[in-house]
């Protein structure tokens, strides 16, 4: 069976990603519509021998549609999921709209996937340093997961089109000795790290902050885990990195961390050298994880260092593997 499958934002960093994720994981796609604004309507891209023309979301019709990807963004989503329910199709939403919400599923296909089986057709595809850094503690769950500090560097295609124009912008503009302005970040990205992504609440958390750590808590069924995390956006282009800390229940040594973290689906385990890089995670699928070695600091504690491509696993490849994991239990 093959299904009709809408890409929502399709000509944004992450729909037009999820565009190439549907083609490289072989969904089963019958019909592919490619929705946008009215401004991207009319272009065009090439799928399977075919060119396909993105449509205006605003007068799109939603019968038939089975599966809808949806990449437009908060304001999108909020608007369009409906509309794509009560047409039967299931929503797969990359924005962070329906995360929370006790009634959607929050899934990395790797580590949850039963959450699945509750959807009532809308799930939550998490944040992106939420997805790389779940697949590295769920091979310690059952040692008892009692406390996570995370320190994240992100990089700016996380942001968007516009963020990864104005880096390049900035550092051309730097080797040439001409001043660039800057709109996207509150200060200039290039050779610079900016402490901030989102807003500050009122406790001194940031808004990606409190999705990590909310996030966190929901997928792993840890209510009452405790954790925090602080979010840095930094001058790469593509890839998520984390400085990782766990405290267990029980102790494990490196390289039984190490096993475990190898036996796990989608994770690579780098046991030798300074650890993996966003250039080596970029335009791939799995988490990359270095650097393990135990933490002194505290009993039974771990530490290591996680890296993934933001677009691919951290957003458009865990959606498409999520409308994959649904055809395999049977759910679509």
């Amino acid at each position: 069976m093959s299904y009709s499958v809408a890409v929502v934002g399709a000509t944004g960093a992450v729909g037009s990603t999820m565009i190439a994720s549907l083609q490289e994981q072989k969904f089963p796609v019958s019909q592919l519509h490619l929705l946008a604004t009215a401004r991207s309507a009319g272009s065009e891209y090439g799928w399977n021998g075919q060119t396909l023309k993105v449509q205006d979301i605003e007068s799109f019709d939603w019968t038939g549609v089975q599966v809808a990807l949806f990449a437009g963004g908060e304001i999108a989503s909020e608007r369009l999921v409906p509309k794509a329910k009560a047409a039967g199709a299931i929503s797969i939403d990359n924005s962070a709209s329906f995360r929370m919400h006790a009634d959607v599923p929050l899934v990395v296909p790797e580590v949850n996937p039963e959450a699945l089986r509750q959807h009532q057709k809308v799930v939550a595809n998490p944040n992106c340093s939420t997805i790389q850094m779940v697949a590295a503690l769920k091979p310690f769950l059952d040692l008892g997961l009692k406390r996570v500090t995370v320190s994240t560097y992100q990089s700016v295609s996380g942001t968007g089109k516009d963020a990864i124009e104005e880096l390049e912008n900035l550092t051309r503009g730097w080797a040439s000795g001409q001043a660039v302005g800057h709109k996207v970040y509150p200060a200039p990205i290039a050779f610079n790290c900016l402490p901030q992504i989102g807003s500050f609440g009122e406790d001194g958390f940031t808004g990606e902050e409190r999705k990590m750590m909310e996030e966190t808590r929901k997928i792993l069924d840890l209510p009452e885990l405790r954790i925090s995390a602080t979010c840095v956006r930094v001058p790469v282009f593509y890839g998520h990195s984390e400085s990782v800390h766990i405290e267990l229940d029980k102790p494990c040594s490196v390289a039984e961390a190490e096993e475990r973290l190898a036996r796990m689906p989608g994770v690579q385990v780098q046991k030798a050298g300074p650890g993996p890089t966003p250039l080596q995670a970029a335009h791939q699928d799995d988490v990359l994880v270095g650097r393990v070695r135990v933490d002194p600091s505290v009993e039974n504690g771990l530490q290591f260092w996680v890296v993934a491509d933001n677009l691919r696993k951290g957003a458009a490849s865990n959606a498409v593997q999520i409308a994959c994991k649904m055809l395999e239990m049977g759910l679509l």
